[in-house]
């Protein structure tokens, strides 16, 4: 099983924290779409004994492509791959794109998952981010959206400067009243080159701190936890059903195939990405060359990035796994360098979690604990093979 993404650059004003690639010139728009259906097209040997089971818009605000474009992208998929009967596809939208006649219109297509990026329930919250939407909209929209849609996603952001701990609850606390099933959420971190960078430089812009985005992401654990989330991912909360099953095959090192500019593609020995330029991009799929560079995954890489991925889950990382696709010395290698941060109380071994009730074959995972969960992305780095 393996997934398709779809990333659509444009944007109606660039936020303040955001470095992916994206215009706020939509000229383009037309031409570019109909070279996603070229690329889709050029690149359907590669899945040719594979079978879709997730469909992501992502971007970029894909919700700015209009419903006869994501109709022509999906009639794209569907004649040219194979696609299980019942897909997850996701489309990540703004919510001064979500009008009720936008969303009856979604509602109809075969999309079934929303994201809607909301980020903040707070009027400054949204102005220091430069969101292009305001509190009101950000309501408003999830007011009409779960009634059309039962899967819903919905990100915020922690961590923003002068948000206070019971601001933070109170976004929470707007988001469970919803009956939203999903949440993923980031803490604002400052991207090298964004303007946020630069307005912290300049001295206009108050630095993050991150003992208040780590008290945030405690009540985050806590509150959900309450709430009946799990924590599957560091950044991400579902209630069981709801999980991302798109984001969940990239953490558990399925296949996919990203289409448009600066889209990323993994086959588990390569990974490749197209070029981060509108122009370049339209230019070279008109050609009827595909705009990617590749790089060959070495056996340390693999091991590094299923590391990375595995301590940001709840599943871990099986050391069983390891021996097999690694082999015994990365295993050793492993747990000798994981021992500090055992005994530090941040990694922990268990049994793996089972796959159903009739599953008795016990195996040993490598997770990070409640204290560790934070760390994760540092933790790894540390049990990195370089």
């Amino acid at each position: 099983m393996v997934g398709i993404y779809l990333h659509i650059p444009f944007c109606k004003q660039a936020c303040y924290y955001c470095d992916f690639h994206f215009s706020t010139s939509l000229k383009k728009k037309e031409e570019l779409v109909s070279c996603l259906v070229k690329e889709l097209e050029l690149r359907k040997e590669e899945l040719l004994n594979e079978t879709i089971e997730t469909i992501y818009f992502g971007g970029g605000t894909p919700s700015l492509l209009s419903i006869q474009e994501i109709r022509l992208l999906l009639n794209t998929i569907y004649k040219n791959y194979t696609v299980v009967e019942n897909p997850e596809i996701t489309l990540e939208a703004n919510p001064d794109d979500l009008s009720e006649e936008k969303i009856i219109e979604l509602s109809k297509t075969p999309i079934n998952r929303l994201s809607i990026g909301i980020q903040s329930f707070f009027e400054e919250d949204l102005q220091l981010m430069n969101r292009a939407h305001n509190a009101q909209e950000a309501r408003k929209c999830l007011s009409v959206a779960t009634r059309y849609f039962n899967n819903i996603t919905i990100d915020l952001i922690y961590g923003v400067p002068n948000m206070s701990n019971e601001r933070w609850r109170e976004n929470l606390q707007i988001a469970f009243d919803f009956g939203i099933n999903h949440i993923s959420s980031y803490a604002l971190t400052v991207e090298p080159k964004t303007a946020l960078d630069s307005f912290i430089k300049q001295g206009k812009y108050p630095d993050v701190d991150e003992a208040v985005a780590k008290e945030h992401f405690d009540i985050l654990v806590a509150e959900t936890a309450k709430n009946g989330f799990v924590h599957y991912e560091i950044s991400n909360f579902g209630k069981p059903d709801y999980f991302s099953k798109h984001n969940t095959s990239y953490w558990l090192g399925k296949k996919y195939i990203g289409i448009g500019p600066s889209a990323h593609s993994f086959n588990k020995t390569h990974r490749s990405w197209n070029v981060a330029n509108n122009v370049k991009y339209i230019k070279t799929i008109q050609e009827g060359n595909l705009p990617l560079e590749q790089e060959e995954l070495t056996i340390k890489d693999q091991f590094n990035e299923y590391l990375m991925t595995g301590l940001r889950t709840i599943w871990g990382v099986s050391l069983e796994k390891i021996e097999k696709d690694f082999g015994e010395e990365f295993r050793k290698n492993l747990l000798k360098n994981a021992e500090k941060f055992i005994n530090q109380g941040l990694l922990v071994i268990e049994n793996e979690l089972k796959k159903s009730d009739s599953d008795n074959n016990v195996k040993k995972v490598l997770k990070t604990t409640s204290k560790g969960k934070f760390l994760a992305d540092g933790l790894a780095s540390e049990l990195f093979i370089i």
